[in-house]
């Protein structure tokens, strides 16, 4: 019996649980291979995860003096190791909250801030030019989030404050791919996180893919952005998601010698190989072998040379033998 055609939906639930791990896995493996963490935590954050890293926490009511043992709201809980690592790790709370938050409870107006966005810290400051961000903001409001969900998704959407860490030229590509994928699954693949966004049910990912082949390993090595985003130049990281109808679906988009992944997930060791080697495709010599991409124009020219002589070779031998059979058979 073929379960996959038995238990079609089992199959598929399946599939989207063990590539979930797979992900989730990844991702834990290189927060092992991180080393304790680089930034050290102000008295102000330390007094702000007294509750926050918690799951549980006390509060105090300083009129009546009575406390009351509270459960911490998921979305509110903030992981201090992954705080400490992350790129804002050092700064204090009130860097970017209200320093109303320092009375305890917090004041209903505290909450109802106005939240941050990416540029009004990083937008024209010559600091921060290399990295693009008024063209990053530029893209993301031509991206289908921005398009279909207006204000009620933002950089943070995406982009944890608390937790989020840039990710080096030097990162790993795997790495690089479980810590992206995990970013667009904490919607798409969490149904709470999806259907407070979308007033729909959350997509099953991997029927919405039945027609890529080896999805785990495409999943695994390929970010969702390297086909779902309209890469840019300028950019490190794609910020124009596309609609569905416009991601890539031609296996020769990736695996050919112009690949789009040479454009994108593997763009900094591109550039880097073919500096200092100055190969045709730059990926020949690291972790990135992508079926049909790493050729190098030499080789390729030496191997059509060789398989020409070969030809060349095949052809003269069966003449002679065909002139010498010929030249029996007249004796």
């Amino acid at each position: 019996m073929n379960f996959r055609i038995a238990y079609p939906k089992t199959y598929s639930i399946f599939r989207f649980a063990a590539t979930l791990i797979m992900i989730v896995v990844s991702t834990a493996n290189s927060a092992k291979a991180e080393n304790k963490p680089e930034k050290q935590l102000s008295d102000e954050s330390k007094f702000c995860l007294n509750c926050h890293g918690k799951a549980r926490y006390f509060l105090h009511d300083t009129v009546s003096g009575d406390s009351v043992k509270m459960h911490m709201y998921v979305e509110l809980r903030i992981d201090q190791t992954k705080y400490q690592n992350a790129t804002h790790g050092g700064f204090k709370c009130t860097d970017c909250h209200s320093a109303d938050y320092s009375i305890l409870p917090h004041p209903v107006s505290a909450k109802i801030e106005a939240k941050y966005t990416c540029l009004d810290c990083h937008g024209g400051d010559e600091q921060y030019a290399a990295y693009h961000f008024e063209l990053i903001d530029e893209e993301f409001q031509k991206s289908v989030h921005a398009q279909k969900l207006g204000s009620d998704f933002d950089c943070w959407s995406c982009h944890n404050p608390h937790t989020y860490r840039v990710t080096g030229d030097k990162e790993k590509v795997d790495n690089k791919v479980a810590m992206n994928n995990a970013m667009c699954l904490n919607c798409h693949g969490n149904p709470i996180n999806y259907e407070s966004l979308v007033d729909k049910q959350t997509p099953d990912l991997i029927n919405r893919h039945e027609w890529l082949p080896n999805q785990a390993l495409h999943f695994k090595n390929v970010r969702c952005i390297d086909c779902h985003g309209a890469q840019n130049d300028s950019l490190n990281v794609a910020h124009m998601i596309k609609p569905r109808s416009e991601a890539v679906k031609r296996c020769v988009e990736c695996h050919s010698t112009n690949s789009i992944l040479m454009a994108s997930l593997y763009k900094h060791a591109v550039s880097e190989k073919r500096s200092t080697y100055g190969f045709y495709n730059g990926v020949v010599m690291n972790d990135a072998y992508i079926i049909g991409a790493n050729r190098n124009f030499y080789l390729n020219a030496f191997s059509l040379i060789m398989f020409a002589v070969a030809l060349l070779g095949i052809a003269i031998h069966s003449y002679l033998r065909f002139k010498k059979q010929r030249n029996h058979g007249n004796k």
